[in-house]
């Protein structure tokens, strides 16, 4: 390199460095504005982690030395071409900004990814699996008892008011949603859970797991989801007006050995299953009745866990 051209590239060397960093910033700023919105997990948006992949990587590369190369020998067309580059950046910044607080788009986009979501739906093989050994076992109706486990959790969730799920709850379980739910009533708060729709619910898995069976299930729903404080009904997190695509899995327990009653219309408890009496269950899973314990699987199938997924 002759001195005139180190010359060049001396002067030129901070806008060749801006360049790079602004190049830097387009690159990552189109690869998260591609990131689909929703998957979320409680006000937490999940995707990809918006690095740059190799081949982003040695496409730059070369970018970057096509820039240096011109900055040397064109370097108005280098500057151009730099002011090119931090529009463009702007441009995309400001659309990131606005797209983060539409709530049309976002819906839009959730929505979107909702429709086409592709899930691997089991429910054939599994409940094959289930006959085997309980041969009245009913898929349809099992799915049909997981939507309403679903809704009545989020339901008496909103509520306040968790004796409602009771009859469909492990011990353990009802009790760790309890705590949870004291907590927001101790702060005077309430999480809103409203206008679900669910677009998918399917049998997952089924094993016998000694003295147990564990059959679990995978929804997915669409819904609003955010905080608010009781007594100004001030929102304190989230969005009242912004969807969530929300994925979960459901894990049911029953002793091993129950069978399916062909005669009931569901797995819906309306009645305890030991003594007949309507439903009426203590803060420890027992018939108010006759005290028998019948949330525990040893008479049908009950909830001991509920997660997200990704």
């Amino acid at each position: 390199m002759d001195g005139n051209k180190k010359k060049k590239l001396l002067k030129v060397l901070p806008f060749i460095i801006l360049a790079i960093l602004v190049g830097l910033f387009c690159f990552q700023s189109i690869n998260h504005a591609t990131t689909d919105v929703g998957n979320a997990n409680r006000y937490s948006p999940s995707g990809g982690d918006g690095g740059m992949g190799i081949g982003n990587i040695e496409g730059l590369s070369e970018i970057i030395s096509y820039l240096i190369g011109l900055f040397i020998n064109e370097p108005t067309m280098g500057l151009i071409l730099l002011a090119v580059f931090v529009v463009i950046w702007l441009m995309a910044k400001k659309r990131r900004q606005q797209q983060a607080t539409d709530t049309t788009y976002i819906n839009q986009q959730v929505n979107y990814q909702a429709e086409n979501d592709i899930v691997m739906d089991y429910t054939g093989v599994v409940a094959e699996k289930i006959r085997a050994v309980d041969p009245d076992f009913s898929s349809d109706k099992f799915i049909g008892f997981a939507r309403e486990v679903f809704m009545t959790i989020q339901n008496a969730w909103t509520n306040k008011d968790w004796k409602p799920i009771r009859p469909f709850e492990s011990e353990a379980l009802f009790n760790q949603h309890k705590q949870q739910l004291d907590e927001y009533i101790r702060l005077g708060k309430t999480n809103v859970v409203e206008k679900i729709t669910i677009k998918h619910c399917s049998l997952h898995s089924f094993q016998e797991d000694g003295d147990k069976e564990v059959l679990t299930v995978w929804l997915n729903a669409i819904m609003r989801d955010y905080v608010i404080e009781d007594a100004t009904k001030k929102v304190l997190e989230s969005d009242p007006n912004r969807d969530w695509y929300m994925k979960y899995e459901m894990v049911f327990n029953r002793k091993a050995g129950v069978k399916t009653d062909p005669g009931k219309k569901g797995n819906t408890i309306t009645n305890c299953p030991n003594c007949g009496a309507p439903t009426e269950i203590t803060s420890s899973g027992q018939c108010a009745y006759c005290g028998s314990v019948i949330t525990n699987g040893e008479h049908d199938w009950v909830l001991t866990d509920i997660h997200s997924r990704k």
